[in-house]
This record gives structure tokens, C-alpha cells and sequence, in this order.
């Protein structure tokens, strides 16, 4: 009789299920404001479509904030990181923006909480970049090489975010959808890392590295 490999979620499922949730929430958040009505300016602006949108939004953050707390990582200071980075994604999903004319609860939370989250994620990526360094062989060199882009591309969002903001959307006035766009490409970068850290791909993993979900041993 078989049984799962491992007896509970280990840390490579938690980034396989954060990084599909990462990868998903963009689209399915635009997907269905669209069907309601009209496509979103930014994906926080989700919050205050209500229905799907707002349900997904609010609900996905909670899910990555709660494997956050539960991934303690390699070292003490890689589970403090995530412990704040799952703090920052409370905030983002229960302290709504003030996008689309609305008011905020507390002024600025909002925005602080998403630039602290993804620059701990940004943060993340340095650390997964320099442990597939460290190992040295083919597939480790190419995960780095992702490391490497998507951390690079979570901080150029945050600064063309940052830089758009502080020149009261100077940017987003240009570019329609530049919010959305630069929002999801921070998300789609964070989706990525964590998915090629769970080391559930292949070509990009040794077979002895390879994580495989619905692996099962036999009973002893």
C-alpha cells in the first residue's frame, strides 16, 4: 500500500502554491472585473469592485500571507523576512488604496505595505539566487539566471510605481493600464521566482532535485 511521500506540506509545496496564486491573482482579478464591466486600472483597485474581484484580491493575499507565516526558510533571518513580508500582504488586502476615487482608511498604509512586501520579495530572489550559485551545476545556473530577472524586475516595478506616484500618476496619465500592468508584472516576477524555487519544473531541475507533487512512496 502506498502512501504520500511526505507526511505533511513542505516548504517546496508552499512555494508551488504561492507562486500559481501569485501568477493567477492579475488575470483572474481582471478577468472577471471585465466581465462586470470594465477592466481594472490596478489589480488593487480590485477591492472596491466588490463580487469576484474583490473576493479574489482579498482572498489570495490572505492564502500567501498565511504560507508566509508558515516558511521559516534556511536561517533566522530569512523567517523574519517572511513573517514581515506576510504582514505587509495583510496590509495590502485589509487597508484598501485610494484608487479610483475612494477614500483611504489609514493614509499611505496601503502603498507602504505593498512596497515592503515586494521588496522583501525582491529580497527572496537574492537569497534563492545565491543558494543555486552555491550548488554550482547547469540547471542551478539557469534557476539563478531567473532569480536574477525576477528580482531585477520586481524592483524596476517598484520604482516605476514609486516614480509614478510621487509624480501624482504622471506616468499612468500617458500609458493606460500602467498601474495594472507594472503591479502584475511584480506579481508575475514574485509568481515565477517561487515556482522555479519549488522545483517543480523541469528541464531547469536535476531529476535527484525534481519535486514532484503527487510523488508517493511505499510502505515500510
Amino acid at each position: 500500500m502506498s502512501r504520500p511521500l511526505f507526511p505533511e506540506i513542505d516548504q517546496r509545496s508552499m512555494k508551488l502554491i504561492v507562486g500559481v496564486i501569485a501568477l493567477t491573482l492579475p488575470v483572474l482579478t481582471d478577468y472577471f472585473a471585465a466581465l462586470a464591466g470594465e477592466p481594472l486600472d490596478s489589480i488593487s483597485e480590485s477591492y472596491w469592485r466588490g463580487y469576484w474581484p474583490q473576493t479574489i484580491f482579498v482572498g489570495f493575499l490572505f492564502a500567501i500571507a498565511s504560507f508566509l507565516i508558515a516558511y521559516n526558510g534556511k536561517s533566522t533571518r530569512e523567517m523574519v523576512a517572511a513573517k514581515l513580508a506576510a504582514a505587509a500582504a495583510l496590509g495590502v488586502a485589509m487597508f484598501p488604496c485610494g484608487c479610483g476615487g475612494e477614500e483611504e482608511m489609514i493614509p499611505g498604509l496601503h502603498y507602504v505595505s505593498a512596497t515592503v512586501m515586494f521588496a522583501i520579495l525582491a529580497y527572496f530572489c537574492y537569497l534563492f539566487l545565491m543558494r543555486a550559485l552555491e550548488k554550482g551545476h547547469a540547471q542551478a545556473r539557469a534557476r539563478a539566471g531567473i532569480y536574477a530577472l525576477c528580482g531585477i524586475a520586481i524592483v524596476l516595478c517598484i520604482l516605476a510605481l514609486g516614480y509614478n506616484g510621487m509624480t501624482d500618476g504622471s506616468v499612468s496619465e500617458r500609458l493606460d493600464g500602467f498601474v495594472f500592468w507594472a503591479e502584475a508584472g511584480a506579481l508575475w516576477s514574485f509568481g515565477v521566482s517561487w515556482l522555479t524555487a519549488s522545483h517543480v519544473l523541469p528541464v531547469i531541475n536535476r531529476p535527484d532535485e525534481r519535486f514532484r507533487v503527487l510523488g508517493a512512496r511505499q510502505a515500510a
